[in-house]
């Protein structure tokens, strides 16, 4: 059975992006990028909510990628080989391959999915990973804590859902980014 991961990039204060939508205090520096290519090597399928994958759906696209280091393109490469579902009720169709698009996030066709992959799962976006941590769904959270206070925005945990957590494992990056990786506690 798979684990549902669920990994994002939190200001000290817990927010994914500040007030104005804004997320570039986030931006990886090359051990941070090859941190997150190293954890997204292992997942064969991301789900995502809307708003997530139309951030992420850049990496699809070859034009930017020239000039980028390594660490950079190979994610992308990482990034295209992985299978994804993305949350939607606006999406009519998706623009990046190997993606479905489904209607409304159904928790047992998740625990389904679990079941039967052979590979990790992540889940990215606050809105659907909330619905996914509601119903027991998320196994593990891997964070990497930047070195900023944004003051307020969209938080990076779900509100209202309290849960054990285990400590599984800590990284420091010279750029004073933390990684925290935990396993959710049984209920």
């Amino acid at each position: 059975m798979s684990k549902l991961i669920y990994a994002a990039n939190v200001s000290l204060d817990g927010y994914l992006e500040d007030e104005t939508g804004a997320f570039d205090w986030s931006i990886p520096d090359e051990a941070v990028h090859a941190f997150w290519n190293d954890h997204e090597r292992h997942i064969g399928t991301s789900l995502y909510g809307r708003r997530m994958y139309e951030t992420m759906r850049v990496w699809e696209d070859d034009d930017w990628l020239a000039d980028e280091p390594p660490v950079v393109r190979e994610y992308a490469d990482i990034w295209r080989d992985t299978d994804k579902i993305v949350y939607s009720t606006t999406l009519t169709d998706a623009p990046t391959a190997r993606t479905t698009i489904e209607r409304q996030f159904d928790p047992e066709a998740v625990r389904h999915l679990k079941q039967t992959s052979d590979r990790d799962l992540s889940i990215g976006g606050v809105g659907i990973a909330t619905e996914a941590f509601r119903h027991g769904l998320v196994d593990e959270c891997v964070l990497l804590i930047c070195p900023v206070i944004v003051g307020g925005g969209k938080p990076a945990l779900p509100r209202g859902v309290r849960l054990g957590l285990e400590l599984l494992d800590t990284q420091r990056f010279d750029n004073g980014v933390i990684s925290a990786h935990h396993a959710v506690a049984p209920q």
